[in-house]
């Protein structure tokens, strides 16, 4: 295949370490590695732009977006993303990675330059996953949920390929009929998380004592993250396992709520909030712990802190629905229970913990399927059909 110039478009970058942030640092890595070249066009802050910004990432001043002060929204950052800085790139693809205001840039020029178009719906957007950030005006709130949907499939019908993380999120975007959808997922680095990671250091720096099982849960503290229901299964494991741990990592809108929620529960001296994590502690977190909770209710579109504790060695609990389903084999790499059940919840987690070394091998063996060379290949294959038979192939 010719060697490709990409341009990437996303409304979140570095220092953010999201899920988005990381399966664009990851595709962008092992692209170049075979010989593309990737661009990346993303918002920041001032002070981040003046860290991040390089000569391959044009990063767009943003404001601050207060539940989660990591990351900056980018005021109409459209005049220098146009045509003609694409044109100066020579760039063969465009690959949105947002569907808001640095992904609208990316249609824009895509459109306007006549370029293939490319975008990945990483995030669901629905009521439920944004009522953490809607206005408390409820005439605000109304019309964002009535026009929500209707704009995010004029965006992804405008685009020549929707690629979906996970076979679930594909016939989702089909039933709200946006077709145009290849399954590509998101990949693990299998070098960095792999069972060999030892997490006997942080779990010395967490002060977690020998013997003491973990139960971890990373990403956003947000409603539609569901950390309740964890936290309301722990309290009934603790009235019969007192050798538990439980450990939050992340940050987010939610998380003085649920610090709230653990004292009325009476947990918080078996419950540890790490606040935001660093990605290189990311893979020793894994391993420090015996097992990963997904509490997450229709929001998961592929979750890929699953596959890299997967790939850890560790078993996965979460529900049973979205992409999970798809990606947690119970009895094989983890356990599924029902949806906002904590009853159910507890029965899982605490399954896995008396059987968990009886997991290990089916938790990696499925995250080899998320290798990043495996998926890349999936991904250059997405790429060469839009090149060869898109819309926009012809350019003047």
């Amino acid at each position: 295949m010719q060697h490709l110039n990409i341009a990437f478009y996303s409304d979140s970058y570095l220092p953010a370490v999201d899920g988005v942030v990381m399966s664009i640092l990851e595709f962008k890595r092992e692209l170049e590695r075979r010989g593309h070249k990737v661009y990346i066009f993303a918002s920041a802050s001032m002070r981040d732009k003046k860290r991040y910004e390089a000569s391959d990432v044009f990063l767009h001043t943003g404001m601050r977006f207060k539940p989660y002060p990591q990351y900056s929204v980018a005021l109409f950052p459209y005049y220098s993303s146009m045509p003609i800085q694409l044109k100066k790139l020579d760039i063969d693809i465009v690959h949105s990675h947002t569907p808001f205001m640095m992904g609208f840039a990316g249609l824009l020029a895509a459109k306007m330059g006549r370029y293939p178009l490319a975008a990945t719906f990483h995030t669901m957007v629905n009521s439920a996953s944004l009522s953490a950030y809607y206005p408390k005006n409820r005439a605000l709130r109304n019309f964002y949920s009535a026009y929500l949907w209707k704009y995010t499939k004029f965006f992804y019908k405008s685009c020549d390929v929707t690629i979906a993380p996970s076979r679930a999120v594909a016939a989702m975007l089909s039933r709200h009929q946006i077709k145009n959808t290849a399954v590509v997922p998101n990949s693990v680095d299998l070098k960095r998380f792999n069972p060999r990671v030892s997490g006997e250091k942080l779990r010395k720096r967490l002060g977690i004592r020998d013997g003491e099982r973990v139960v971890l849960y990373l990403g956003r503290i947000s409603k539609e993250k569901r950390v309740d229901i964890m936290l309301k299964a722990a309290k009934l494991l603790l009235k019969k396992h007192d050798d538990l741990k439980f450990v939050v990592g992340g940050s987010g809108p939610e998380l003085d709520s649920m610090k709230h929620l653990v004292t009325r529960l009476g947990i918080g001296h078996k419950t540890n909030f790490l606040g935001f994590v660093k990605n290189e502690d990311l893979p020793s977190l894994y391993a420090a712990s015996d097992m990963l909770c997904l509490p997450s209710h229709r929001f998961e579109t592929q979750g890929i802190v699953a596959v890299e504790a997967m790939a850890v060695g560790k078993p996965v609990v979460g529900s049973d629905d979205l992409a999970l389903k798809d990606l947690i084999k119970s009895g094989k790499n983890g356990e599924k229970f029902r949806s906002l059940d904590h009853a159910d919840c507890a029965r899982k987690i605490e399954r896995v913990l008396n059987n968990k070394d009886a997991y290990k091998t089916n938790a990696v063996n499925t995250a080899r399927n998320y290798s990043t060379e495996r998926v890349t290949d999936e991904l250059l294959k997405t790429y060469e059909h839009l090149v060869s038979n898109g819309r926009f192939t012809e350019r003047e």
